[in-house]
């Protein structure tokens, strides 16, 4: 399957552009914003921009393929589309419109549970791989009814997020009064809160069977926790910089992640991965996928369904390119040798991978 958008969108800064001019500025500004001084949003991207390639010539590239797989299928690229709260605030389809794209590009999607749409109707608006993301909003007893519902609707794993335990101050929202609908309606916050390992093992032992991710990893210390306590994947996370401000770039966390987890469970990364290259840097490092949220949120907001097809059609040229003038034709022979330590030339922002949108282009 094609977009359809190949002349409309012949970069992803063009998407980014249409997407601010579509939503209104409280939307845009939820979308784009961080935590406090935003150093964290910063920090994630600075840490990718640290990271340079050490390209191998004269190399057979004449057939390159960046597909991965994930819980037994085949994917396009080793890209999930992460979970982002109260999408129908970006496309009116909200999660259906999301499954839709995902399914077109062939890339697995993580739902969140701040969604209005039944969980079976999502599993229905498109193929491929589907994970539950759970905000914990009550018991144990809670937390395994949710578990059953989404397993039962057809989802293929169960992540718990565990960086939220204390909401944060996103100051973007805070200084225009921006009351978000979804968060006014949120109850049972004190429950993530006092969410612990103890409650996590008791909701895995009750699910044996279920593949658990543990979204929101940010040490070695709790990666090999988690490893302990039978996960499936690993999420090495910051929240997209909405969270903890100050903390470490994703990128930067990643290798300690690894190296704690030690081959136990799958990994996942998200935190300002923006381009095809971002991608390829974190395959080198070790990871399994790569989580996507402002990036595709751009496209379900610029076209819907066609615009999040669109964004993995671009990523997939972006890192054909990039794995080709590397060297490697699969992304089984990423490692560490094709990277190393450098110096960020840019800025760092939530923008800064898209440098052409400053200069009017």
């Amino acid at each position: 399957m094609a977009s359809g958008l190949e002349n409309e969108f012949v970069t992803l800064h063009e998407i980014v552009k249409t997407a601010k001019i579509r939503l209104n500025a409280n939307i845009w500004d939820y979308l784009i914003g961080g935590t406090e001084t935003e150093t964290t949003l910063r920090r994630n991207r600075m840490a990718l921009d640290s990271i340079a390639f050490r390209p191998r010539v004269l190399r057979d590239v004449s057939k390159i393929d960046p597909s991965s797989e994930i819980l037994g299928k085949k994917i396009r690229l080793p890209v999930m589309l992460a979970p982002v709260g109260s999408l129908e605030s970006f496309e009116p389809g909200g999660g259906i419109t999301v499954a839709k794209g995902a399914g077109a590009g062939n890339v697995a999607m993580l739902i969140s549970s701040v969604t209005t749409l039944k969980l079976e109707d999502i599993v229905k608006g498109g193929g491929g791989p589907k994970i539950y993301q759970l905000y914990v909003r009550g018991d144990d007893n809670w937390v395994a009814e949710r578990v059953k519902q989404a397993m039962g609707a057809g989802y293929d794993a169960f992540c718990i997020t565990v960086d939220t335990q204390v909401y944060s101050r996103r100051e973007r929202d805070i200084a225009k009064r921006f009351v978000k609908s979804w968060r006014t309606a949120a109850t049972g916050q004190d429950h993530q809160a006092a969410f612990s390992w103890d409650n996590f093992k008791k909701v895995k032992d009750k699910f044996p069977d279920v593949k658990f991710m543990l979204k929101g990893i940010g040490t070695a210390e709790d990666a090999d926790i988690a490893c302990q306590h039978g996960v499936w994947a690993v999420y090495c996370s910051n929240h997209g910089g909405r969270q903890l401000d100050h903390g470490r770039g994703s990128a930067a966390v990643l290798p300690e992640v690894i190296d704690a987890v030690k081959g136990r469970a799958k990994i996942a990364v998200d935190g300002s991965f923006s381009r095809g290259s971002d991608i390829v840097k974190a395959i080198c490092l070790g990871a399994d996928w790569v989580g996507l949220g402002r990036l595709y949120c751009y496209g379900l907001a610029a076209a819907g369904a066609a615009g999040i097809e669109r964004v993995v059609e671009l990523l997939e040229e972006e890192m054909k390119e990039v794995m080709g003038l590397l060297g490697v034709t699969s992304l089984k022979q990423l490692d560490k040798s094709y990277i190393s330590a450098s110096t960020p030339t840019n800025l760092p922002g939530v923008h800064s991978a898209f440098p052409l949108i400053h200069e009017g282009y």
